[in-house]
């Protein structure tokens, strides 16, 4: 009978040493990815979570969060990016201030199965909220799988309109599926504000049809996030397509208020390369008006014009152009400009062309046989305002 007990033993003891290393379908194979968890309303908790592939191919996701509160709060995978939003498909094992989330995940809400590999191609973001009875109340946030940011990014000005104190820029991100987050944060705003935004077609000095819809920048933060991979017609568009758009932003006073911008920025083929040229344009009839002509160069090549006057008054409308030869000795309008107006004196003027059709870029502006006229009004245009010669007649 001892015998047979000490064999048992050994042979229990030999099993259980063969089941020490037995996959347990959650053994990690020490593949991992981490995604970012940022602040959202409480700027003091943030984190990441950690997609950890498994020798099944589940995934085991850890999320870890600094500055949580007693309590549990709720987590899930959510489908489409955060700036979308979009519907719970994955429930997470709820945070707490002690014990990290730790997760299992082989298949989704629905019971259909998921790779670790497709996770990390998912169309998804991760939300943790404040409680179950708040889940509109959200702690941290962050976007995974196909809609995680490359690190590529483009920042575009956005220049104040009506109000002088409103100004800020136009962030935009490349996603890891070739989309793009674009971020509009502004100063200035003030809480209940609800200024629509678009992307546009063509420059802003030319003006054009709304191309994209983007995000309404609300309240004291000035924020908005729109999330991009289509124009307003369905036709697919990727950022780097986005980074050789012509287009512009504007940010809209309110929905009934579209004539009435607070912001606005050139995008795309039409950003400023950060090359100019000035010249002078004295005065002529009236000594008190005179001014500057600034040729910008775009990253598309061409040339953004802006006349600026001093001494205009309200009501003013002085018509505009670029003649060929020096003012000395006079020539034919070759390019229409855009008619300068009071009080403010200023008119912008995209060039890409002659009046004829021929093209011509801004290296080629700024060897041009040609002067700018600035005339009286459209029934006056043998009476000058301002004149000045530009490109090879320049001093």
């Amino acid at each position: 009978m001892k015998k047979l007990f000490m064999f048992l033993l050994l042979s229990a003891s030999v099993f259980l040493a063969g089941c020490e290393n037995v996959d347990d379908g959650y053994d990690p194979t020490g593949e991992q990815k981490t995604y970012a968890l940022k602040a959202v309303t409480d700027p003091a908790i943030h984190g990441e979570a950690t997609f950890e592939k498994n020798r099944d191919g589940s995934t085991t996701i850890t999320l870890d969060l600094d500055g949580v509160t007693v309590g549990m709060h709720p987590a899930h995978i959510h489908a489409n990016s955060a700036a979308e939003s979009g519907p719970i498909v994955i429930d997470l094992t709820p945070v707490n201030d002690s014990v990290t989330s730790v997760t299992h995940v082989s298949a989704f809400n629905n019971g259909m199965n998921i790779t670790y590999e497709e996770l990390l191609n998912f169309d998804a973001y991760i939300n943790v909220h404040e409680s179950v009875a708040k889940l509109g109340t959200l702690l941290a946030q962050g976007d995974i799988g196909a809609n995680e940011l490359t690190g590529e990014s483009k920042v575009y000005e956005l220049g104040s309109k009506s109000n002088p104190n409103i100004m800020g820029d136009a962030t935009f991100a490349e996603r890891k599926n070739g989309t793009t987050l674009i971020t509009i944060a502004l100063e200035g705003t003030s809480e209940g504000d609800a200024f629509p935004a678009h992307i546009h077609r063509n420059s802003a000095a030319q003006g054009g049809a709304i191309i994209i819809n983007l995000d309404t920048i609300r309240g004291s933060a000035g924020m908005s996030l729109s999330q991009i991979d289509t124009l307003n017609t369905g036709e697919s568009i990727t950022y780097e397509e986005l980074l050789a758009f012509d287009g512009y932003i504007n940010a809209h006073l309110s929905a009934d208020n579209l004539g009435v911008l607070v912001a606005q920025g050139d995008i795309g083929a039409n950003e400023l390369t950060g090359e100019s040229k000035e010249y002078t344009l004295g005065s002529k009839s009236d000594p008190n008006i005179r001014g500057t002509a600034n040729f910008a160069q775009r990253v598309n090549g061409s040339t953004l014009i802006t006349i600026a006057l001093e001494g205009t008054a309200e009501g003013d409308a002085f018509p505009a152009h670029i003649h060929r030869n020096s003012a000395e000795e006079s020539g034919p309008i070759i390019i229409n400009l855009d008619t300068i107006r009071g009080p403010v004196g200023v008119s912008l003027s995209q060039i890409d062309t002659l009046n004829d059709g021929d093209p011509i870029s801004y290296e080629q502006l700024l060897e041009f046989d040609g002067y700018i006229n600035a005339h009286l009004s459209a029934s006056n245009l043998g009476v000058l305002v301002a004149q000045g010669n530009i490109g090879a007649n320049a001093e």
